[in-house]
């Protein structure tokens, strides 16, 4: 299936891009996709060294928080979009 990818500020510059169209095999998860990013990507702190998501990370399927879902284990469909945002601090 095919996936598209968005990224912001810090997670934008460590993918080098604003948007990355990715294949997934069928079943993959949210979490499936951001750990294989993690792993090609070194630059995108997603995860903890114990592979749990680092606090504050703002992931979306389709502009809905996958916290109201099934956080990291959120099934994909053909089409979905993924956006991730890191913590962002000021006023």
């Amino acid at each position: 299936m095919e996936i598209e990818i968005r990224s912001f500020a810090s997670f934008r510059e460590a993918l080098g891009q604003k948007t990355l169209n990715r294949t997934a095999p069928d079943g993959a998860t949210v979490g499936d996709v951001l750990r294989e990013l993690a792993e090609e990507y070194p630059d995108l702190e997603v995860f903890e060294a114990d592979g749990t998501p680092r606090e504050y990370i703002t992931v979306m399927k389709n502009g809905k928080d996958v916290v109201h879902m099934d956080g990291m284990e959120t099934a994909l469909d053909d089409g979905d979009t993924i956006s991730a945002f890191p913590p962002v601090a000021g006023g």
